[in-house]
């Protein structure tokens, strides 16, 4: 298969919005955690990379309060308008391409971004480069080749169904250039791009409402190219869909891995 251009996931799709209310569900609890962890508090300047939905940016304003700053950056910002408002700030922007929206930032926050970004060289260096001297940055992203099934159980047809397709997904997500293994690599990238203290861990959910949710929005959003690229017939996804909707699959997503370090 050629290798083919665009955000295979695209912000516009009808289905974007279920996807980013699953990830709140699923993720925003971790997420929030760690930020608790590194301390962010009142007067915090901060920076929210590929921010997608509102629920994380809507966060931070609340914890850096109306003397801090949140600057939410996407390439689409369409599905941030309910973020709008002080101190948060919205930029179209593209992180593996473009300089950063500032500089001096006590935090830098990047969550299920970098993996399918083209230059995540680049957008790692520039988020760095954008933290003042002790600013801390969180990396969070997704290892779908540490574990690629939809059901690690896979007891039947339907299971079996389930993982074919999302063999079909990621071979998608490859083919547009995600690095599929990106999550265990941030650990060591960051301690290589000389950060201190630096540290990480993984969450997996197995089994959830949200993740039932996310399979069905992401199925529906990349139906259309399964089918064209000929990992799926139509028929084999309304039998997967229909399979979903029954509640009785145990489904899963890729592991999230986080990792922190503080700017020297």
């Amino acid at each position: 298969m050629a290798r083919s251009d665009g955000y295979l996931l695209d912000n516009r799709q009808n289905e974007a919005g279920e996807r980013f209310d699953a990830f709140t569900a699923l993720f925003d609890p971790t997420t929030f955690r760690h930020l608790e962890g590194l301390g962010i508090g009142p007067g915090w300047r901060c920076w929210e990379v590929g921010a997608g939905g509102p629920s994380v940016a809507s966060w931070l304003a609340e914890k850096v309060g109306p003397a801090g700053q949140v600057v939410a950056t996407d390439i689409d910002t369409s599905r941030l308008t309910a973020a709008a408002r002080p101190p948060v700030e919205i930029r179209v922007h593209d992180v593996g391409a473009e300089e950063p929206p500032g500089d001096g930032f006590d935090l830098v926050h990047a969550r299920l971004v970098l993996v399918h970004v083209p230059d995540r060289e680049r957008a790692l260096r520039n988020m760095i480069q954008s933290l003042r001297p002790g600013g801390r940055l969180l990396i969070e992203d997704a290892d779908p080749a540490l574990q690629p099934l939809t059901c690690p159980d896979e007891y039947g047809p339907e299971q079996r169904l389930a993982n074919r397709l999302r063999r079909g997904f990621r071979e998608l997500l490859a083919d547009r250039g995600a690095d599929l293994s990106y999550g265990r690599k941030l650990p060591r990238l960051l301690r290589e791009a000389g950060l201190h203290d630096v540290e990480a861990d993984a969450y997996f959910p197995v089994a959830s409402p949200a993740c039932t949710a996310l399979e069905t929005a992401t199925v529906r959003q990349i139906r259309v190219r399964l089918v064209a690229a000929g990992l799926a017939t139509d028929a084999e996804i309304d039998q997967h869909l229909a399979n979903v909707e029954t509640g009785t699959m145990d489904l899963t997503t890729a592991p999230m891995i986080s990792a922190w370090g503080r700017k020297g």
